[in-house]
């Protein structure tokens, strides 16, 4: 009997919850915030360039995921330092976000801070870059304060001279450093602001406040930007927040070095190593360049290539200095074949997409240097430029290459490392 009952009452309840109305709520109304499960797919980057009247231009991609701001004076670096203004270029570097526009050092790293930017600045022969990273929200908000007006206050004048010096001393001590220095040197002339040292103190407060007042303006200068959703709200703000340039302020012109081809050595027998480069003129277009490069590279050789040199290096022990400038001279000496032009186009056009691919910052430096070059960016053209290097192309700049002085420079302990005489006879 009491089965019964409750086997009625279960069959009564069953049948109760069977008509009662329940309202169902969806996944993303329950937890607000949740992902979708089925998210759109990621666009490619999209990226436009403009030029304000004031000479700057701007280049911006959208689809970084943060967001980095580099600004790039491309004739602030110490190969456009006067006569009277060496070590102005290493110094001005530290006066990077220091007191300015009315606002303390404090004041505006604690700016930067507070929204999470990581802030940096870089410096060499050609040109000075100062730039942060940060979160996409945020960027545009304190992006003027790249453009701080220095107000060289002493003691950031001080400092930054300070540090120049120590990073000048550091420099003295690496060996790859003073290799390149000296090979500027021999290219160019030890006495040209391209041949001399970027690693220079000692620069007066004088000195550093002329020449960033003639070098760090607007006009030719490159803003980078990644992570920027709308590039024409980005470039009102610019426009407006961007302090104009005084009237008839011309972008500085860039100091006109003639590549020489000569001999720089420095000796330091203590060091127990030769440290021995080879450099020739470069061709002017960058494609080619890294192509070129990637063939010395492919013969064997460690190569190297910069705005207007190429060339290879080396290094053994003292007494096999003579080997090491000998197969140095025979992977030069020898022609790329139409094979290794194929596998060396690949390899440059590889490199150069990767850097694309590297994070936010490595992206902006691609960007800047695509704008410097051939005034745009896009990576479809920048992947077709290298395309468009032909076999022939290749073939007439590597005999352009040869045809220009050899330049030799020689580091360590370098007693019987040739001479420079010795070695340009094998090239002529």
């Amino acid at each position: 009997m009491a089965t019964r009952a409750l086997s009625h009452a279960a069959r009564t309840a069953t049948s109760r919850a069977g008509t009662r109305g329940f309202s169902v709520l969806t996944a993303t109304e329950e937890f607000p915030g949740l992902p979708s499960t089925s998210p759109a797919p990621k666009k490619g980057s999209a990226s436009s360039v403009t030029t304000l009247p004031s000479g700057l231009t701007i280049v911006t991609e959208d689809a970084s995921l943060v967001s980095t701001l580099s600004l790039t004076y491309p004739n602030a670096g110490s190969s456009n330092e006067g006569p009277s203004e060496a070590g102005a270029a290493i110094a001005n570097r530290y006066l990077s976000f220091k007191s300015g526009s009315g606002l303390s050092s404090a004041l505006i790293l604690r700016s930067l801070e507070d929204v999470g930017a990581s802030v940096w600045s870089s410096a060499g022969r050609r040109g000075m870059t100062v730039g942060f990273t940060a979160a996409r929200e945020n960027a545009a908000f304190v992006a003027p304060l790249l453009v701080t007006e220095c107000s060289f206050e002493k003691w950031d004048v001080k400092e930054a001279q300070d540090l120049a010096g120590v990073e000048a001393g550091e420099a003295t001590s690496n060996a790859q450093v003073a290799l390149t220095d000296q090979i500027y040197a021999a290219a160019y002339g030890g006495q040209s602001a391209i041949g001399r040292s970027y690693y220079t103190p000692g620069a007066n407060r004088s000195s550093i406040m002329s020449f960033r007042e003639r070098a760090y303006t607007l006009n030719g200068a490159v803003l980078a930007a990644t992570g920027i959703a709308d590039h024409e709200a980005f470039v009102r703000m610019v426009d407006v927040e961007f302090p104009a340039p005084a009237p008839g302020t011309e972008a500085a012109a860039p100091l006109v070095s003639e590549y020489l081809g000569g001999e720089a050595r420095l000796s330091a027998p203590s060091t127990g190593y030769a440290h021995v480069a080879l450099a020739f003129q470069g061709p002017t277009s960058i494609p080619v360049t890294n192509v070129l490069k990637h063939c010395l590279s492919l013969s064997g050789a460690s190569a190297y290539a910069s705005s207007g040199i190429i060339g290879v290096y080396g290094g053994s022990a003292p007494g096999d200095a003579l080997a090491t400038v000998d197969a140095l001279s025979t992977s030069v000496g020898a022609a790329p074949s139409a094979d290794i032009v194929e596998k060396a186009k690949a390899a440059a056009k590889a490199e150069a997409l990767m850097a694309l691919d590297g994070g936010s910052k490595s992206l902006a430096d691609a960007m800047t240097a695509s704008v410097l070059h051939s005034c745009g960016f896009s990576a479809t053209a920048l992947a077709e430029s290298y395309d468009s290097v032909s076999a022939d192309d290749v073939s007439k700049a590597y005999a352009a290459m040869l045809k220009s002085k050899v330049s030799l420079a020689a580091v360590g302990d370098i007693s019987d490392v040739p001479y420079h005489a010795t070695i340009a006879s094998r090239f002529n």
